[in-house]
């Protein structure tokens, strides 16, 4: 008989079991939130020490014995910040961005000369970028501790939740930025060099002039088509700006076409170092550049094509691999593609985009390139299982 309606059952077990069933959902989500906080507290305490690390090496890479001037200066700097403009009107926003991102580029290359007053233009570039990566982990660790003390101040499970659903992608961004603080500072060809690479396989023994600021102009042929090949100048880590450079080339030349070649994140599935074709402006960024040419090929009617060169997007700020630099006679090939849609004689310019870090303006420098990665990628199935610390920040 249910002992609910007499009978003589075991009514006790029966209330055991429902407050063993009240209890459960009561203390199952606090159980649960101790174990998030657990891994959370324990990818904060290894992106903390990631960041450590990186501002360490930086430091390092500015003086092997800083004064605490030095050192404090360094502190004060990593705590820079930029605000956007306001873009609740959207004519004049470019103008705004450029302004702002013109101050910021002005900012770190005072605060480098200021604290490396000796060293050479090319060093100066990659320390820039590099404190600009290391800058950047070190506020992903900042905004993950922040959001870890609000969930212990709110005991919000559901804040917990989506933390924790976020903590894979949050740990491989750290890394990645780890790892290319250490390529970036110390003039390493990355991945987003692949453009800058492929532009100075075209300029080959060609003369390069200086026809922007830190943006190289060479004027090469192919295939009975003048090219007006653009990159930012190298080896150091810079970007130049192609924008302005395609602007004045516009109001100088009749221009038939413009091609923009660059690295693109790729798919999970796709393979790293594949080349796709494609129309408009292949660029990153914030898009003041690519608003400049977009703006000057609308005006003029010049058809845009792009080349991409398919990476995984943290492959982008590491050190360039093999199937990357493999992908460079297929984008020669889709260059060819793309000026035969053109007439014999005409002018096509060629951006190679992005950071043009330890890639030089012309073929002698593609031959360093060349062996550091080949080097590189034998480096890297040779070596061992290594700790982030000991594998990019050992002295």
């Amino acid at each position: 008989m249910n002992p609910l309606i007499g009978g003589g059952g075991d009514w006790i077990s029966w209330l055991a079991f429902m407050a063993m069933w009240v209890g459960f959902l009561f203390f199952y989500p606090k159980l649960m939130l101790m174990q998030i906080m657990w891994k959370l507290e324990k990818v904060s305490e290894e992106l903390d020490l990631m960041s450590t690390r990186a501002k360490k090496f930086l430091i390092n890479k500015v003086d092997k014995k800083p004064s605490k001037t030095t050192v404090k200066s360094i502190n004060r700097f990593f705590e820079f910040f930029v605000i956007n403009p306001v873009d609740l009107d959207p004519n004049g926003i470019i103008a705004k961005l450029d302004h702002m991102i013109t101050a910021q580029k002005d900012r770190f290359a005072y605060f480098v000369d200021q604290v490396m007053p000796k060293a050479g233009n090319e060093r100066k570039a990659n320390a820039m970028m590099g404190f600009s990566a290391g800058i950047e982990l070190y506020m992903l660790s900042k905004i993950l501790k922040h959001y870890i003390k609000l969930i212990k101040e709110t005991n919000s499970y559901q804040l917990a939740i989506i933390l924790q659903m976020q903590l894979p992608l949050i740990e491989k961004l750290a890394v990645s930025m780890a790892k290319g603080t250490k390529a970036l500072a110390e003039g390493q060809p990355i991945g987003d060099a692949i453009g800058p690479y492929a532009a100075a396989k075209l300029i080959g023994k060609f003369k390069t002039k200086e026809i922007e600021e830190e943006t190289l102009l060479a004027e090469t042929t192919l295939n009975g088509r003048k090219l007006l090949v653009i990159k930012a100048k190298g080896p150091g880590g810079r970007l130049g700006r192609p924008g302005k450079a395609v602007e004045k080339l516009v109001e100088k030349n009749k221009i038939a076409r413009i091609i923009t070649i660059d690295a693109a994140g790729k798919l999970e599935g796709e393979k790293t170092g594949s080349v796709a074709e494609g129309v408009g402006v292949a660029m990153g960024g914030p898009g003041v550049e690519k608003s400049y040419i977009e703006a000057v090929a609308v005006k003029n009617k010049i058809p845009l094509d792009s080349i991409i060169v398919k990476m995984k997007p943290e492959e982008a700020i590491l050190p360039m691999r093999k199937a990357v630099k493999d992908a460079i006679p297929e984008v020669m090939e889709s260059v060819k593609r793309s000026i035969s849609r053109t007439k014999k004689g005409d002018k096509i310019i060629v951006v190679g985009v992005g950071n043009t870090a330890g890639v030089g303006n012309d073929a002698k420098a593609l031959a360093e390139v060349d062996k550091w990665v080949e080097k590189y990628e034998r480096k890297l199935k040779q070596k061992k299982k290594t700790t982030i610390d000991e594998e990019f920040f050992a002295s």
